[in-house]
């Protein structure tokens, strides 16, 4: 089976980390999102990818190449234009003549993929859609299923008192070919909104997936923190991680000076320096090739790579991107850095 990744968007709601980055290459635990996504689908036997890009599509091309580096067999499909979900699914058909698994590229999650696809095949259904369950879902579009786990309707973002289900779409999908055939060609396409409902009124049967225990979206600075958070915490795991440690994970090479105060659970990458008198975490990522100086804190936060941060400075529950530079004692709290922004952005 092949997987479809839908890697266009332009991550509005999560600049300015995405003014420069396309949203499936921000970093989760110092890897790309769409690399870590792609590795748990090879864990499933999943090898051969295909990426749908739109928005600074040359840097996802350059990273991942053929996939070879990775043991995939990736394939690259460029919308000159914005076609929607439906539309950039129905412009890779080229490569699909079987059933095929599609993911949003900005959700991390832990759904069995292997009891996704059997699930989906002991269902008989021209599509599965993998659910996952909100407090509110009024903000979300909500599905309506029978007692066999057959969709009956769709309603989007429903007033609460219309509310009778608080399963919402999870943006990942076991489709197949028939799928591709009914969505329109040469415009822009919403699936949730135009394909699945046209699809249940052309008498079609749609299943709902309700395994797995965690699903986020990133798609602001909130939620990304709050993912890093989940992944620490154990809620959301990582394979490299250890979390019987109070550092779940060191990378090679880096240095933790005797005199730092590490407090669990963190995650440092490689090549990083961690100074004398320093204060790291709670909850709290370094990226690779990073410096923390002398007697600053480091709480809350994700620090991307090649990141210094000097002596007395203070970040809490902050976001700082690729090649920043803290001077010493400044601070920021709730706080997105970058050096592509004349001012921090608070959150």
């Amino acid at each position: 089976m092949k997987a479809l990744f839908l890697a266009g968007g332009m991550g509005t709601r999560l600049r300015p980390l995405t003014n420069q980055i396309p949203k499936p290459m921000v970093p989760v635990m110092v890897r790309p999102l769409l690399e870590r996504t792609m590795t748990k689908l090879k864990g499933y036997g999943i090898e051969q990818i295909v990426l749908s890009t739109c928005y600074q599509p040359q840097q996802i091309e350059e990273y991942f190449g053929d996939g070879g580096r990775l043991g995939l067999k990736i394939e690259y499909i460029r919308e000159d234009i914005p076609l929607g979900t439906g539309g950039a699914i129905k412009n890779t058909e080229k490569f699909f003549d079987g059933p095929f698994i599609v993911f949003n590229s900005d959700i991390l999650c832990d759904i069995n993929i292997e009891e996704l696809i059997r699930f989906h095949r002991s269902k008989s259904a021209v599509a599965t859609i993998a659910v996952t369950q909100v407090d509110n879902p009024s903000m979300y579009g909500v599905i309506e299923f029978d007692r066999d786990d057959y969709i009956v309707s769709f309603k989007e973002k429903p007033h609460p008192s219309e509310i009778t289900s608080n399963y919402i779409n999870a943006g990942i999908y076991v489709f197949e070919p028939d799928v591709l055939r009914e969505i329109p060609s040469g415009r822009a396409v919403s699936v949730e909104r135009e394909v699945f409902p046209s699809l249940l009124q052309k008498g079609y049967q749609i299943a709902v997936y309700k395994g797995g225990s965690y699903w986020m979206d990133i798609g602001t600075p909130a939620k990304y923190l709050q993912a890093h958070k989940d992944i620490l915490s154990g809620r959301c795991k990582i394979p490299e991680a250890d979390y019987t440690s109070n550092i779940i994970f060191t990378g090679k090479n880096s240095k933790i000076h005797p005199h730092a105060r590490i407090i669990g659970p963190v995650y440092i990458g490689e090549h990083a320096e961690i100074g004398a008198f320093a204060t790291i975490g709670p909850y709290t990522v370094i990226g690779n090739h990073c410096v923390i100086g002398r007697g600053s804190k480091v709480a809350g936060s994700i620090v991307w790579d090649k990141v210094t941060v000097d002596s007395g400075a203070r970040l809490i529950d902050t976001i700082v991107a690729d090649n920043c530079r803290i001077h010493r004692n400044m601070e920021f709290c709730k706080t997105v850095y970058t050096q592509q922004v004349s001012h921090p952005m608070a959150m």
